[in-house]
């Protein structure tokens, strides 16, 4: 015959110590010493946390008694055990839930970490939005000094080939004895640097001279007739700074043309060099007419 499952098996089956009806003086002796004990022995936090919160749970979880002396003051006001506290319909029927506070710090502090914790989140994040700033800022700065080196570059380039091609068909033999006004505004400043390094080349070289004439033997002979220049090779005079009229004189075209941005300035020498010549700055060709067939554009940016 089969058993059915919900049949114990006798195998497994265990039997509870009967609870005896009477104590003797030795059971009694022994239960009320187990008791002392457990009452003398002290708790760990854990055990009493424990049992804190079944306390707790257990006084939240029972209704409160109609013998409750808040029970009955309320009951004179109409209240019901299990109605919603308020005239509203949806006011609260549970207990709020209480939120306990462990440790010792007072009243507030907690908002006040916080408050702390935010204005340091802030901070830093200030802090990384000023650090991005600075080195988009200095990558930009290095970017723009990389352009204008790059323009200045092609600035000169620009200026020697239109100086070149205007000699070529001008047929000028010396462009340095040009003055500086007769010479086109676009590449005037090349003469001038040319000018400005021939002359401190000419100074060095004068007070050169001067100091060794002045250290050499000079025999002086009062019957010989000499001129500034014979006394200003013998040493005899003090050096004359050299003066070239065409450096002291104000330039004012030019000064208007330097104080022009390096882009538009090399933008004028490319659109002279077309114009005037044919000859495109950015492919390095003279063309043999205005219609410079194969000639990309006008910009670096369509040359690339």
């Amino acid at each position: 015959m089969a058993h059915s499952d919900e049949e114990e098996d006798y195998m497994t089956m265990t039997f509870e110590d009967p609870k005896p009806k009477y104590e003797t003086s030795l059971q009694r002796a022994a239960r009320e010493r187990r008791e002392a004990e457990d009452r003398s022995r002290q708790k760990s936090k854990a055990e009493l946390k424990e049992e804190e919160e079944r306390a707790r749970h257990a006084a939240l979880s029972t209704a409160l008694p109609t013998d409750n002396k808040g029970f009955k003051m309320m009951a004179k006001f109409g209240f019901k055990q299990g109605d919603a506290l308020g005239k509203s319909e949806n006011a609260r029927k549970e207990p709020i839930h209480i939120s306990l506070k462990e440790d010792r710090s007072g009243i507030g502090l907690e908002s006040e970490k916080k408050r702390k914790f935010r204005e340091r989140m802030e901070q830093a994040e200030r802090e990384a939005k000023r650090s991005k700033t600075q080195e988009l800022d200095y990558r930009e700065a290095q970017r723009q000094r990389l352009k204008e080196k790059k323009l200045e570059a092609d600035l000169k380039k620009a200026q020697r080939a239109a100086e070149r091609l205007h000699g070529e068909k001008e047929k000028t033999e010396d462009p340095d004895k040009i003055p500086l006004k007769n010479i086109n505004v676009l590449w005037r400043d090349l003469a001038r640097e040319r000018l400005e390094e021939l002359r401190e080349k000419k100074e060095k070289h004068q007070l050169l001279n001067h100091r060794l004439n002045k250290r050499s033997p000079v025999f002086n002979d009062e019957d010989d007739e000499e001129d500034a220049d014979d006394k200003l090779a013998l040493g005899r005079e003090d050096a004359v700074p050299l003066v070239d009229d065409d450096l002291e004189e104000e330039d004012p075209e030019l000064e208007e043309f330097r104080s022009l941005p390096l882009e538009e300035r090399v933008q004028k020498l490319v659109a002279f060099l077309r114009d005037e010549y044919h000859y495109c700055y950015w492919c390095g060709h003279k063309y043999d007419d205005a219609n410079m067939d194969g000639c990309p554009g006008t910009t670096e940016e369509e040359h690339d």
